[in-house]
């Protein structure tokens, strides 16, 4: 079994292809696939293919770059559309600072009511960070002082300490397809150490496609090559890998097994 605990489905060009790119991934083994949404336009789409795909499941939430668009995002209005049944995690919120595509403190302000919402309804918070990582640290840090909420770092390339600090909260970790590149040396060397019941594998479909598949559109079937190199540069069995990595998903995403 595999599981892509991170994939954009209803994104331009894929979309239109959704039907055979969903039948590769079954060939190559992936059983389930979280559909992610980052904007609230996106939610019934996200949630339309969710509800169409026995093996998919969806996300609602305002990816950091949004977080300008949506400056009335409100934990209340998060936790009344993680209702729907297929909908089994919010995000992906977080920070980035690479682009900073919307103001930094709009940016916090929105992560801060995603996990408000993750603490309250119990589902994980997926969370992307890039460049921001003492801030994302610390909001994590902080907010689970309020009380304990599940989450995930999603396309994990930060530091070391920030994985282990992420464990420390509880938090499980994701890892995508970067690991392959060969300039990933200090990812590859932090994947290789990862508890393994806090670890996920993904896609982020249709971006990062692993090698072999390296400058082609990503999608769900090559989570399959990502295992593949991960169970080498762990040195565990790759089908071992890929069954503890989907039981993981269906763990931390427990609404999956409804």
């Amino acid at each position: 079994m595999l599981a892509d605990s991170h994939c954009h489905l209803n994104y331009e060009g894929v979309f239109e292809e959704q039907p055979a790119i969903l039948a590769r991934a079954r060939a190559s083994g992936v059983t389930a696939m979280l559909n992610i949404s980052t904007r609230e336009t996106e939610w019934d789409a996200v949630i339309a293919t969710a509800e169409r795909e026995p093996d998919v499941w969806a996300t609602i939430g305002i990816h950091p770059h949004d977080a300008d668009k949506h400056p009335d995002i409100r934990t209340e209005r998060l936790v009344a559309a993680a209702a729907h049944p297929k909908v089994v995690g919010l995000g992906e919120s977080g920070l980035d600072y690479h682009y900073d595509h919307s103001d930094r403190a709009n940016q916090q302000t929105s992560f801060r009511a995603h996990i408000a919402a993750a603490r309250e309804t119990g589902l994980p918070i997926v969370v992307h960070t890039r460049d921001a990582e003492d801030d994302t640290a610390a909001i994590m840090v902080e907010e689970m002082g309020k009380g304990a909420y599940p989450g995930v770092i999603h396309c994990f390339t930060s530091s070391a300490a920030f994985a282990d600090k992420a464990l420390d909260l509880g938090l499980y970790i994701s890892i995508s397809g970067i690991v392959t590149f060969k300039n990933a040396t200090d990812l590859q060397a932090t994947a290789a150490r990862l508890p393994v019941d806090r670890l996920l594998v993904e896609t982020d479909a249709p971006f990062l496609a692993p090698v072999p598949h390296r400058g082609k559109r990503g999608e769900p079937a090559f989570v399959a090559d990502t295992v593949r190199f991960l169970a080498k540069l762990r040195g565990d069995d790759p089908a071992s890998l890929a069954d503890r990595t989907a039981a993981n998903f269906h763990t931390l995403f427990a609404k999956t097994n409804a």
